[in-house]
């Protein structure tokens, strides 16, 4: 009798188990590496970081602040540019809600709301705009996706990145010496068919507004980066950061030529650091090449998610976890970039670029 009812249960249990697998889909699928290597996680920067891609509310409460500067103290995050600054009243308020309290750990670019675009003499308006914010604080101006994607006149049509009408915002950010933080495009898998070589699938499967392979809604991937990269030729004078590797970072050769050919453009690589981590050799030999041009920057902020990108930059360690599946299913690779590189990827590039961050609290 126990026998059977042990064979019983080993047929319901082979039963449910089967049943599992078959309805278990790819999105639930995380299969655990028997990989045995060395492991060098990091919790910590090694050098205090500057991030430029970060975002923040402008209304906080006072233990919200203190929070938020607590989590950055754990993970040796010195200095928070935040992007979501603003313009007018609300730049001002969000200066007080976090450069206030922490003079020292806070700055913020400025807005623009380009929807205005068809009101008479708009870039000269916006010119001025940013002028007067920067003389309440404003360290950049943050020009957002819209611009070159979803952003249209009154006549309809989509305007594009390299406009001729928005030029004057463009020379006075220049005339300021302030750089430009700019997010133009995004992975060229989401222009890509949706099918089963795309490699970012199952994001466009859970979020399917992602996807831009609709010509009458969306111009090709090298259109408008071409777009974006015409603005940066045709304002010289003018510093720019391209943010998320100027979503190149699946093609370093090609960024390596852009930074060639335009001394006044620098990159970041929030939100792209999968880019870098699946590709350690070709990652680790532009970074130090390009050493100078390129910034430390997060986008979201989650602190615990740092710890990949230390771990990237930092160890020699394999094959290990991206904090974001549906980003990247492959896993990542430590680069083992030199001190000297850090430094400079970490606070030094920023500080030359944005001169009005306090440089207190860095080594050198």
């Amino acid at each position: 009798m126990a026998k059977a009812l042990a064979a019983f249960l080993a047929i319901v249990a082979s039963a449910q188990l089967s049943a599992q697998q078959a309805a278990m889909t790819f999105e639930e699928y995380e299969p655990k590496s028997t990989l045995v290597v060395p492991e060098n996680p990091r919790t910590s920067a090694k050098f205090p970081f500057i991030d430029v891609h970060g975002h923040q509310r402008r209304e906080m409460s006072e233990s919200d602040v203190a929070r938020l500067v607590a989590d950055m103290d754990r993970i040796n995050l010195r200095v928070m540019v935040n992007l979501s600054g603003g313009t007018g009243s609300a730049l001002e308020q969000g200066l007080a809600t976090l450069a206030g309290r922490h003079p020292k750990r806070f700055v913020a670019f400025a807005n623009i709301d380009l929807s205005k675009i068809d009101e008479p003499d708009f870039a000269e308006a916006a010119a001025r705009q940013l002028e007067a914010d920067v003389r309440n604080g404003a360290v950049g101006l943050k020009i957002f996706k819209n611009l070159g994607m979803f952003l249209t006149d009154k006549s309809g049509k989509r305007v594009p990145t390299d406009d001729p009408r928005l030029d004057p915002i463009w020379r006075k950010a220049g005339e300021l010496g302030i750089p430009v933080l700019i997010h133009t495009g995004e992975p060229v898998a989401f222009w890509s068919p949706v099918d089963r070589h795309n490699e970012r699938w199952l994001e466009l499967q859970q979020f399917p507004n992602r996807r831009r392979d609709d010509p009458a809604k969306f111009a090709s991937f090298e259109q408008t980066m071409a777009e974006q990269f015409n603005l940066f030729r045709r304002h010289p004078k003018t510093t720019f950061i391209s943010a998320h590797l100027a979503w190149l970072g699946n093609d370093l050769a090609r960024l390596g030529k852009l930074l060639d050919e335009l001394p006044n453009v620098y990159t970041e690589m929030g939100a792209v650091l999968y880019e870098l981590g699946r590709q350690p050799r070709a990652a680790r030999a532009f970074l130090i090449r390009y050493q100078d041009r390129v910034l430390m920057g997060k986008d979201s902020w989650n602190p615990d998610e740092f710890a990949a990108y230390f771990r990237v930059l930092e160890t020699e360690d394999e094959y290990f976890d991206y904090y974001r599946k549906r980003h990247a299913f492959w896993k990542m690779y430590g680069l083992g970039l030199p001190d000297d590189v850090l430094k400079k990827i970490y606070y030094r590039n920023a500080l030359r670029i944005i001169p009005a961050i306090d440089p207190t609290g860095f080594p050198d």
